[in-house]
């Protein structure tokens, strides 16, 4: 009589058969024409409109920059030196930070549905969804970067040289003093293991859960220690790469400083408008670069590995 063989249940001790990495890039090399064009249109688009919200803010800016040239023409004739204030620029920069924040949360949660899906791919389920995956992203963001925020807020309003020896209220060089100016350190250890606690979110949220479901089963899968062990081995390499990556694009691109200059100067007759946008251009490159390269590889990883944690404490639960 023949013996009858059981399909081989899924592995409960948390090591797949295939790692993380190989799933990774077998899914890219599957899916390299969907992920390749969904790449190349978000990020192109996303450039597009990046570009033309900096053209409408340096034009926004354009009284700011007016100022600066006037200012060292009358420097110039009073044969004094002239070192320009960037706080109105710093200001509309702060102010212009959001509108930038949402163009990269748009990117990226249309990037993390679309590598869902192609992790997905065979399965039954409903089709990924951008928005739950933006709404992750502006909860995330509520969550880990107010502290770190409005302790370096605290600290530099304390600490800062900016205030007087007679408006002091911490003396320096005291303990009280070295703390305060201290804390902005562990607060940022803190927002970092929230945002690590949290990487899994957006995946999950691609995956079908709500904004707020998705936060918590991040949390819950992070807070394990074979899902902590390979968030970490995971996100921190990735971390590495991505500064590498940027830092490589932003070095090779330096060449178009001095010709984004010129232009722009040519183009307006503004040293100062040109000077900045000499500075944003290498930047702006390497930011959609590194875009490009890293994203596609970062949100198919973290689908694989959010799609493991979930299987695992599945069968863990039967």
């Amino acid at each position: 009589m023949r013996t009858q063989h059981d399909r081989k249940a899924p592995s409960t001790s948390g090591s797949p058969q295939r790692g993380i990495a190989a799933t990774t890039f077998a899914v890219l090399r599957r899916h390299r024409g969907v992920l390749g064009g969904a790449t190349a249109r978000v990020v192109g688009l996303t450039g597009v409109a990046g570009l033309l919200m900096t053209a409408a803010i340096f034009a926004l800016s354009w009284p700011v920059f007016t100022h600066m040239r006037n200012e060292r023409i009358r420097y110039h004739q009073l044969e004094d030196p002239y070192l320009h204030d960037h706080t109105g620029l710093a200001r509309v920069a702060l102010w212009t930070l959001p509108l930038f924040l949402l163009l990269l949360g748009i990117a990226g949660a249309a990037l993390q549905s679309v590598c869902s899906r192609a992790v997905a791919a065979g399965s039954r389920g409903s089709s990924p969804r951008p928005r739950p995956v933006l709404a992750v992203y502006a909860l995330r963001g509520l969550i880990v970067w107010p502290l770190p925020l409005l302790v370096h807020f605290v600290a530099h309003s304390l600490t800062g040289y900016q205030i007087d020896t007679e408006d002091q209220v911490l003396e320096r060089g005291s303990w009280a003093y070295t703390l305060v100016e201290a804390a902005p350190v562990p607060a940022v250890f803190i927002a970092a293991l929230l945002r690590l606690a949290l990487t899994l979110a957006p995946a999950a949220a691609a995956d079908g859960l709500g904004p707020r479901a998705a936060l918590r089963r991040s949390w819950g899968m992070a807070w394990t220690r074979a899902g902590a062990v390979r968030v970490l081995a995971l996100a921190l390499p990735l971390a590495a790469l991505t500064a590498g990556v940027l830092r490589l694009v932003v070095q090779l691109a330096l060449p178009l400083r001095p010709l984004v200059r010129d232009l722009v100067e040519q183009a307006t007759g503004n040293s100062f408008a040109a000077y900045y946008a000499g500075i944003l251009a290498p930047v702006v490159v390497g930011i959609l670069v590194t875009a490009a390269v890293i994203l596609p590889v970062s949100c198919t990883a973290f689908a694989v590995l959010q799609g493991r944690l979930r299987a695992g404490g599945a069968a863990h639960t039967v």
